[in-house]
């Protein structure tokens, strides 16, 4: 396989280093709500000691609010505790150039415990891991893309918290999907960022305008799926960083309007085995050819969607994005090329995915895809066969199980699903479970404008 652009090996790092072309190394890991965490080392000192060594931060960061707030009630670290370390371990497979920074490059971390130095089980990247050795013991090697969709506006992000967040100018003033004059218009952003991501080892397919005003999607390569996350998460910093950069912001939140389109994260995936797409196969369902690893994983997937719901929807404002006629799925059903589906299934032969169109652009990729993995994988072991194909308009087919509506319905179903506590374990259940109703109790007592406006002068 060809060497990816702006990949770095150790040995080329140092060559960098050594010419000036790199003066700074960032590690980075995220947190629970996707955020990437970490540091910035001298590239020297990086190639002298946290390259084999690796480093060190404060395992609060498992348990900070959106605020950076310590939050108690956690057994994974608190105040009795002392709030230690965790040690950070760079992955060098991940190792390339932040080209949207300056003289930089950045490595992603396995997040381990600082005694044991045993992966830490609550860390996202480390779930992931988990599933993804469940699948390589049965033989698979899951593959994966993340779309990921985002609202570009003129303020920079100083300006957009001085007017607190409203009447923010949108980079186009009509629905720009898939026109050219607009996309063309955003091309001071868009064109940047592309070569961004290129040049960080991020392959970039496509760009295009989206159903909303000044929405717009980045479209990267599929790659096996621990990479993917990895891309997904780094794809994000970049054009955060680079609309920074270019006095823009962007927003990844689900729903950031309540008239226009939510931001999706529809991911695809496939697994395979010996090189070969292990969902093709001489089997049918509905127009699909397919194995019966296609018809089971599909089966699975659906099946635990609703209890896993929240590796999918993780915060309040994910679940405003589910409206019926929004592009956005609101039933837990399955059709081929049907995008008003919660399950898409798409390609044929060795393109044959299914395409998950229910996370939103706010979801963790590690716990998306953790979720998705685990679930499709229970699916094949108890071989769960899938629903009927449905065709037609699924937002219409009120008798089809919906998604689960609201942030508190959702941390419900996960904190009693027998299956997350088989396949993530209690700790980790326990601690997600705490992390979701902090974020709900957050906004239950938050005071919000649009309640002054309601009820200021007419209650």
């Amino acid at each position: 396989m060809a060497k990816i652009h702006g990949m770095l090996t150790l040995d080329e790092l140092s060559q960098r280093v050594a010419l000036g072309d790199i003066e700074t190394v960032v590690l980075a890991f995220t947190d629970l709500y996707g955020r990437p965490m970490g540091k910035r080392f001298d590239a020297d000192f990086f190639l002298e000691s946290v390259a084999a060594h690796g480093t060190h931060a404060c395992d609060y960061l498992f348990t900070v609010d959106m605020e950076m707030e310590p939050i108690p009630g956690y057994t994974f670290a608190n105040w009795e505790l002392g709030y230690g370390d965790v040690h950070l371990v760079p992955d060098m497979a991940t190792l390339r150039v932040a080209s949207w920074l300056t003289k930089s490059a950045i490595v992603l971390c396995d997040v381990e415990s600082e005694r044991t130095h045993q992966l830490a089980t609550v860390a996202p990247r480390t779930i992931l891991r988990r599933q993804i050795e469940r699948a390589a013991a049965s033989g698979f090697t899951p593959k994966a893309g993340s779309e990921l969709e985002y609202y570009l506006f003129e303020d920079s992000y100083r300006t957009a918290a001085q007017k607190g967040y409203a009447n923010l100018q949108p980079a186009s003033w009509y629905l720009e999907d898939y026109h050219l004059q607009q996309g063309a218009r955003e091309e001071k952003f868009t064109a940047v960022a592309r070569r961004n991501l290129r040049n960080a080892g991020i392959p970039v397919e496509t760009s295009k305008g989206e159903w909303g005003l000044g929405q717009h999607e980045i479209n990267i390569r599929y790659a096996e799926i621990l990479e993917m996350a990895d891309r997904h998460t780094l794809y994000k910093q970049c054009l955060r960083e680079t609309a920074e950069n270019l006095g823009l912001s962007l927003t990844f939140m689900a729903k950031p309007f309540a008239g226009q389109a939510g931001s999706s994260s529809h991911i695809h995936l496939s697994l395979w085995q010996d090189d070969q797409n292990a969902f093709v196969g001489d089997g049918q369902i509905g127009p699909v050819q397919c194995s019966d690893t296609f018809r089971w994983f599909l089966g699975g997937w659906i099946a635990h969607a609703a209890e896993l719901m929240v590796c999918y929807a993780p915060t309040v404002n994910s679940y405003k994005r589910y409206v019926d006629g929004s592009w956005a799925p609101t039933r837990l059903a399955w059709s081929y090329d049907n995008r008003t589906a919660g399950f898409r299934v798409v390609g044929r032969g060795s393109s044959l995915r299914i395409e998950c169109r229910i996370p939103g652009a706010d979801c963790n990729p590690y716990l998306v895809y953790s979720a998705a993995l685990a679930s499709g994988l229970d699916g094949i072991a108890n071989q769960i066969e899938p629903p009927a194909i449905f065709e037609g308009d699924i937002y219409a087919a009120q008798h089809l199980p919906r998604v689960p509506y609201t942030l508190r319905e959702a941390t419900d179903l996960f904190a009693q699903s027998d299956f997350a506590r088989q396949t993530f374990g209690d700790e980790v259940v326990a601690h997600y479970t705490h992390y979701l109703r902090t974020e709900q109790k957050a906004y239950d007592t938050a005071v919000t404008d649009w309640e002054r406006q309601r009820y200021f002068e007419r209650i």
